[in-house]
């Protein structure tokens, strides 16, 4: 008499997760050793954006993930587009089934959450990478600052209410969605150490006896480039073999430098190194590195920056004062505040010995708390609970 078959046990399906972007190069530049350690978890993944180029649909697929093209009006607030993005990712996320959503910056995280609920996502995780335009305390736009802010508070609202996680990068931008009533649920809310560094690819070179300063950023008024101009402009009469570079790009939004007044920055004495495909050559040439922002989520730069043993000038505003302890390993200033963003500079200057052990200290700080492999431990356990 046969023997009855015994059931074989089902291999259950890997975990399929699509990751919504609002800039394709920005998968691989800020998301790539996410990627790659998703898939080595053997998790399926599905990385969405626009502006996909050759280089980074080879990056992505290189990676591991499998890359699509997602269009979407990256700024602006035309209400028409922004709904036809919602609908196009219902639509995405019905054919690609996933499991989880994880997005990031402010339209994929509002609209992907939104689309997901809608589409019969089994979970979504928003990564509140910064606030950006519309919470950002700034010189310029007041009235169209303000609209923005009232929109996307309200937005924001009805979209996280959606959400099974919702991880910030700082607690003061934590604090303020709680505050102003955007989150309901305590439970749903985690704090993660920015989106980390790669200190296998940054990694330390020794500081310049020359005191060049370098700052890395879109040229928006709300990333301090203005109030670095100003510095710059002052110090380089005082100090002629001090330089100050200026890497970064003009965007597309309502907060973006002139032409005319970059043309009055280099004038009045920064160099500008135009958009950097990889900042790394500078900041080995770089003995300070400065970014007096009005507001982040993280800075990445600065954690480059420490990475290579940078000594770090930055401003004590939400996301960029977790990165900096005063006199340890940089200096901090108030935002919008040239005189005393120049008065710290003139310090390194004057004080070379401290640039010194403030860069060693940077190392040391950015390999205890921002290692990229420990930070995305933190939103690997936020995607997989």
């Amino acid at each position: 008499m046969a023997e009855p078959m015994t059931p074989q046990a089902s291999t259950p399906a890997p975990l399929h997760v699509l990751l919504l972007a609002s800039n394709a190069p920005s998968l691989v530049n800020f998301r790539g050793p996410l990627i790659a350690e998703m898939v080595r978890r053997g998790w399926r993944v599905t990385a969405a954006a626009p502006d996909f180029d050759a280089a980074s649909l080879a990056s992505v697929t290189a990676l591991g993930a499998r890359p699509i093209e997602m269009p979407m009006a990256r700024t602006g607030m035309n209400p028409l587009a922004d709904l036809a993005y919602r609908r196009s990712l219902i639509a995405l996320f019905r054919r690609e089934r996933p499991n989880v959503l994880l997005a990031y910056t402010i339209k994929p995280v509002i609209w992907g959450v939104l689309a997901a609920r809608a589409a019969g996502v089994g979970r979504s995780v928003a990564l509140i990478t910064g606030l950006g335009y519309a919470f950002t305390d700034g010189t310029s736009g007041g009235l169209r600052r303000l609209i923005a802010g009232i929109m996307a508070s309200s937005l924001y609202r009805l979209a996280l209410a959606c959400a099974d996680r919702v991880l910030f990068q700082n607690p003061d931008d934590r604090d303020l969605f709680l505050d102003r009533g955007l989150l309901q649920d305590r439970g749903q809310v985690g704090v993660v150490d920015g989106s980390g560094v790669d200190l296998a690819h940054y990694t330390p070179a020794p500081l310049p006896e020359a005191p060049v300063f370098l700052m890395v950023s879109r040229l928006l008024y709300a990333k301090g480039v203005r109030e670095y101009a100003r510095a710059a402009a002052v110090l380089k009469g005082r100090y002629p073999q001090a330089r100050f570079q200026l890497a970064g790009w003009r965007d597309d939004g309502p907060d973006t430098v002139t032409e005319a007044e970059l043309r009055g920055f280099i004038d009045g004495g920064v160099e500008f190194l135009g958009r950097l495909d990889d900042v790394r050559p500078a900041l080995a040439a770089a003995r300070v590195y400065v970014l007096p922002s009005y507001r982040e989520g993280t800075p990445r730069s600065v954690l480059e920056a420490m990475a290579m043993g940078r000594p770090v000038i930055t401003t004590d505003a939400p996301g960029c004062r977790e990165t900096v302890v005063d006199g340890v390993n940089g200096l901090k200033v108030p935002p919008q505040d040239a005189v005393a963003l120049e008065a710290a500079m003139e310090r390194l200057i004057l004080h070379p010995d401290q640039a010194v052990a403030m860069g060693e200290a940077s190392l040391e700080r950015v390999r205890a708390r921002y290692d990229v492999h420990r930070v995305n431990a933190q939103i690997l356990s936020a995607v997989a609970d």
